[in-house]
């Protein structure tokens, strides 16, 4: 069985999700239970953080050194792709990629800020990744000027991303307010997801994995105590401990 885990990034959009069992953003210990519900592969894109704990990196590693293929893209799956690629998990698409090379090095670029699941998690503020390909994209049409560009993107990267919207962007850029909303219609017109493109590359190469491949691990994992504590805590058995332990 395939899992993804994917929220607010594929909000809206027409992906082609068959043959794989999708679940919510991934809170801690959510990859570990797909692991014992016998996912053979993981995409991971959308993870919460903050009001829960978030995705730890043991158990990424548990589900690699028990065979199970992990990809990650876009979002949270970025983030801990770019973290774990050592350990044979797989980045997807070029924002994983930017934080392998050390382009990017903070956190919130990908973050933003979204509804509840009873809402579709429909994002409620802009990522920073996505702003800078929408301005990208502007600048390139000659519907934003260079100067415009560079006060609307050093406006964005300096707010903290729950705040991130487009009206918050053009006013803290001090762009002129008889443009803001002609700006405002041309940038969501224009908008381009750098994470939803990520998301469904990595979704496509889900689907495409064998489901019997196995990841690539070279290395053994380490099960102290904590880490047993830890999966009794989530009402799991260890497939590798004793019935007597």
């Amino acid at each position: 069985m395939k899992y993804l885990f994917v929220g607010p990034t594929l909000f809206g959009r027409d992906a082609d999700l068959s043959g794989l069992v999708v679940l919510p953003p991934a809170r801690q210990g959510d990859m570990a239970r797909a692991v014992f519900n016998g996912a053979t592969a993981i995409g991971l894109v959308d993870g919460l953080f903050e009001a829960v704990a978030a995705v730890w990196h043991k158990e990424i590693l548990f589900a690699l050194a028990n065979d199970v293929r992990v990809l990650g893209a876009a979002s949270m799956g970025a983030l801990r792709a770019a973290e774990c690629r050592q350990f044979g998990m797989e980045p997807v698409g070029v924002i994983a990629e930017s934080y392998i090379r050390g382009d990017r090095c903070d956190d919130s670029d990908v973050c933003l800020a979204h509804c509840p699941r009873e809402l579709d998690y429909a994002p409620l503020s802009e990522p920073l990744v996505d702003v800078e390909a929408t301005i990208h994209r502007l600048v390139a049409l000659g519907r934003l000027t260079a100067n415009k560009a560079f006060r609307l993107q050093r406006a964005a990267a300096a707010m903290f991303f729950m705040d991130r919207t487009v009206s918050a962007m053009l006013h803290e850029a001090g762009l002129p307010e008889d443009r803001a909303e002609e700006i405002a219609l041309t940038y969501e017109h224009s908008r381009v997801s750098a994470k939803a493109d990520d998301a469904l590359l990595l979704v496509t190469r889900l689907r495409q994995l064998n489901d019997r491949a196995v990841a690539p691990v070279n290395w053994s994992m380490h099960e102290p105590p904590s880490w047993r504590r830890a999966l009794e805590e989530l009402g799991v058995s260890h497939p590798r401990m004793p019935a007597d332990a």
